[in-house]
């Protein structure tokens, strides 16, 4: 059940229900700053070369620092809030984001920036699943909390496109540590205001936080993440530094479950897995972002060295695809009402698949309708699929475990983009080499160019004359090839994707609306269902932080359809 709201809580709670859209809005701005952060630096690379200098294993660490840390971080503080009150986590993550980014824009050496981008993982780590328990605390009735759900995916899809944009903008006109001083003022405006609108939540659980397991948690999936952004990046999978971390993320992630079916008071309850709905919710994630992260990563390289586009029109040909999410995000609550979690996760991943398979139709030559096509089915198809899949999951959590639930989500989302990037990267690789056989180039220079098609560009400049037009020719061809190869090997994924959405429930059932609009027995809507889950009604005009109280326990109501048999337990059906 949800924690009682403290005292400090009362003027945040005041307004009564129609006050959550606004604590809504309030999640929504910090999930964007914590999205537009994940990629605003990657346009600002270049600038930020050229001032500090920092070495190769510098500037890698500049680039992967934050997405790392976050990442690893997620379960511990996702528990933390559950323990010691997720609107405390967050505000504490407002705080360390914001001045983070004061010292990772007035960074005068690497080591600085590095620490800086570090700093802000930790702050990024707090703030998201905190955002997502929240919401999961003030929108207890499944229809609104579709709703908001909706809205907070669509978010993150506009923060996470928009950030190359930004950035590329600021840099044109600022300098590159412009990119971080947008989260200051935003962040000294967001903390006063969350600090006194938004309620207090925790998980009703006893016994001592467990320390020890957060650590080991967090060191696992700093090595899982570690070692498949290695693999990401071309190092072999036996290499030290590639195999090494997997393997003792692997090791300690083990322990860590091991450690947690045996604790009386654990982290997470690892038994939420047996239920079929959120497993197969987290694996959809998982799946969604295995096939279409890296596949992003490629068609921007199309984009740009295939088709000659500028960085500027790269964007905005990848609008029609941020607008499609947007669009299925808004209307995300009343698809699922309408087809159920199963039929929306699956046809989404199938609209997503036949989005993928369209463009393979993409050749040497520009064809914007038939991109702009592919893009809109690709993007409302994705958002379609990851906002069924994460409203499943966080509705089949107990509400105490909200934030461990929202950690375990964000960080499947997290894995499956690394596993991404690495899988369709050595596809793409290994369909793209063999393409530069037949140049009529030096073996040397071929070798070279199977790297990637930038710098097979590269290198065909310094060839210059008909070996280096040759090489380049063959270069653009292999890598159309190996896109097209790399497509369907995603359009597979997303398939099998639909095959684990046939796990999940039928229909989206739900608490009956009049706990939570107010509404007397007597004028109960057709159909509502009573059951030991469905909280006593509440007035319309009762506070929210009244509303979040554990209420006492009342005997179960049974229908009357159910006179003999088990009463019911207000959750989906597996």
């Amino acid at each position: 059940m949800f924690g009682r709201t403290t005292a400090g809580a009362r003027p945040r709670a005041a307004g009564g229900g129609a006050n959550r859209w606004v604590v809504l809005l309030v999640l929504c701005v910090s999930l964007l700053l914590v999205a537009l952060d994940a990629t605003v630096l990657h346009v600002a690379v270049p600038a930020v070369t050229e001032d500090l200098r920092p070495s190769g294993i510098e500037l890698l660490w500049i680039v992967d620092a934050y997405p790392l840390v976050c990442a690893s971080l997620l379960i511990l503080f996702g528990t933390l809030g559950d323990r010691v009150g997720r609107r405390r986590v967050l505000l504490l993550g407002y705080a360390l984001f914001g001045v983070a980014s004061a010292v990772a824009a007035l960074a005068t050496t690497p080591e600085v920036l590095i620490g800086a981008r570090a700093m802000l993982g930790v702050g990024g780590a707090m703030i998201m699943p905190a955002t997502l328990s929240i919401l999961r605390a003030v929108f207890p009735d499944r229809r609104e909390r579709a709703t908001a759900i909706g809205v907070w995916t669509a978010v993150a899809a506009v923060g996470a496109a928009t950030g190359p944009v930004l950035g590329g903008f600021l840099v044109q006109h600022f300098w590159w540590g412009s990119v971080f001083l947008i989260n200051i003022p935003l962040m000294l405006l967001i903390l006063p205001i969350g600090r006194w609108l938004l309620p207090e939540s925790r998980g009703d659980r006893g016994g001592p936080w467990d320390v020890l397991g957060a650590l080991m948690a967090a060191a696992g999936v700093l090595g899982v993440v570690l070692g498949v952004k290695r693999l990401g990046a071309g190092d072999a999978l036996l290499d030290h530094r590639t195999a090494g971390p997997l393997l003792a993320g692997a090791v300690l992630l083990a322990l860590f479950v091991r450690r947690q079916k045996r604790r009386r008071h654990p982290l997470i309850d690892m038994r939420m897995f047996a239920r079929a709905t959120f497993s197969t919710s987290v694996g959809c994630i998982v799946l969604a972002m295995l096939a279409l992260v890296g596949l992003e990563l490629i068609a921007v390289q199309y984009l740009q060295l295939v088709l000659g586009l500028s960085p500027l029109e790269t964007g905005l040909r990848l609008l029609p695809l941020t607008f499609a999410a947007m669009a299925a995000g808004a209307t995300g609550s009343l698809t699922l009402r309408r087809l159920g979690p199963r039929r929306m996760v699956g046809w989404g991943f199938v609209l997503t698949a036949a989005a993928v398979v369209l463009l393979t139709l993409m050749g040497q030559h520009d064809r914007p309708l038939l991109l702009t096509a592919g893009f809109v089915l690709l993007g409302f198809g994705l958002q379609t699929t990851l906002f069924g899949a994460y409203e499943s999951m966080l509705s089949e959590a107990p509400p105490e475990q909200a934030g461990g639930a929202a950690a375990i989500g964000e960080t499947s989302y997290q894995l499956g983009a690394g596993m991404g990037i690495a899988l369709l990267g050595s596809v793409m690789n290994a369909a793209y080499a063999p393409g530069l056989d037949a140049a009529s180039a030096p073996p040397a220079a071929r070798s070279a160019a199977a790297h990637s098609l930038g710098e097979a560009y590269q290198v065909a400049l310094q060839l210059g004359g008909p070996a280096g037009d040759a090489l380049r020719t063959a270069a653009r061809h292999a890598f159309v090839h190996g896109l097209h190869v790399t497509l369907f090997v995603s359009a597979g994924l997303l398939l099998l994707g639909a095959l684990a959405a046939l796990r999940l429930p039928k229909v989206m059932e739900c608490a009956e609306p009049d706990d939570i609009t107010g509404l007397p027995d007597g004028q109960r809507s057709p159909g509502a269902r009573s059951g030991p889950s469905a909280p006593e009604p509440a007035s319309a005009g009762t506070p929210l932080r009244e509303r979040l109280r554990p209420e006492p326990a009342v005997p179960a109501r049974r229908a009357p359809a159910e006179a003999g048999g088990p009463a019911r337990t207000g959750r989906a059906p597996h």
